[in-house]
């Protein structure tokens, strides 16, 4: 039998960098055209895509006019991310 009450907690994490990607395939872009259309430079976009870089305000905002969805959905993806990292490495 299942227990009912417990959460979903996985023992793995999606960066926001997967969302991203995803998007970069629909639209057969690269890091470095989407790294043009934000302002930065590639490795930075890379950095960001790999989760090392967090998502902030500035990026949301880009984000949002670039890729599309609203920059709380990128803040969002990003505070679950980091959280998802935190549970995992309490474990």
């Amino acid at each position: 039998m299942i227990e009912a009450n417990r959460p979903f907690t996985p023992d793995w994490v999606s960066a926001p960098g997967d969302t991203i990607a995803d998007l970069l395939e629909e639209r057969n872009w690269t890091q470095a055209q989407l790294a043009e259309q934000l302002g930065y430079a590639t490795e930075h976009i890379s950095l960001l895509m790999d989760g090392k870089v967090p998502i902030n305000e500035e990026i949301a905002l880009k984000l949002e006019l670039v890729l599309g969805s609203t920059a709380a959905f990128w803040l969002n993806r990003e505070a679950q991310y980091r959280l998802g990292l935190a549970r995992i490495q309490q474990k």
